[in-house]
């Protein structure tokens, strides 16, 4: 039996979501038991059993993308096949789940209060600073607008690296810092110029900064980092041979 988290939000009726986590699954370590990645390594046909159990208990199709730390959005459509290269997929169209796998970066889920669209995003902090302050949240943002959905957004964090975990270097403070000055809060100072970072608290900016204030899920608190839960999260930053959780949003 799966072990997903299941947003507590406000979202409509026909709009589905979850993540993953490493419970539920027949992969062997270090890939133990929930690994939903085809690139880090597992067995093939471990990973295959794991999406075939994630399909069923969606009852929905998981669009799966080749994830770059960029910012382009695909639109999910029925011939859209998997493996696409974004890092953020959007739909209108019920049955086909907009899907990102992490294993510290942040996962974000979007909706509408509709309910006519859901988007995913994958933001790591390269995806997430973006070049000139529009990361892959804002080109997310600017795709929900196009397709209708402009002034009602709500969004969904998942669990990723937790701000006492999540050490970096200078360049990625001065990344947030070079377009929003009052982003150095979420950066706290360590010896030898580095950093914490709080990536969901940097997140959060970001889309508050953008209009949407509807935010729900990972508040930076210790239950919500991947680093400081090994039973039940994957972290490539704690292990380096992990494996790869799912959020997943879909129209039924």
């Amino acid at each position: 039996m799966t072990d997903d988290l299941i947003p507590q939000w406000s979202a409509p009726v026909r709009v589905r979501a979850l993540c993953t986590t490493r419970g539920g699954g027949v992969s062997q370590a270090p890939y133990d038991s929930f690994n939903l990645g085809e690139h880090v390594g597992d067995a093939p046909q471990a990973v295959a059993a794991n999406r075939e159990t994630l399909v069923r208990s969606m009852a929905a199709r998981p669009v799966f993308l080749s994830q770059v730390h960029g910012t382009q959005v695909m639109i999910l459509s029925a011939d859209r096949g998997q493996g696409m290269a974004a890092d953020a997929s959007l739909t209108t169209l019920s049955g086909l789940a907009c899907t990102i796998m992490v294993a510290d970066c942040l996962p974000v889920l979007f909706t509408n209060l509709r309910g006519s669209v859901v988007a995913a995003a994958h933001a790591g902090w390269r995806g997430l600073a973006g070049l000139d302050g529009q990361g892959v949240l804002e080109q997310t943002l600017s795709a929900l607008a196009a397709a209708g959905a402009a002034s009602d957004i709500m969004a969904w964090l998942g669990p990723c690296i937790g701000p006492q975990a999540f050490e970096v270097g200078d360049e990625v403070r001065a990344a947030f810092t070079a377009h929003d000055a009052a982003a150095q809060a979420l950066f706290k100072p360590l010896s030898g110029g580095k950093w914490l970072a709080d990536l969901a608290g940097l997140a959060r900016r970001r889309l508050r900064a953008a209009g949407v204030q509807q935010l729900y899920g990972n508040d930076g608190s210790q239950p919500w980092c991947t680093v400081g839960n090994p039973q039940r999260y994957f972290s490539h930053r704690r292990d380096r041979v992990s494996g790869r959780m799912a959020a997943c949003i879909w129209l039924v």
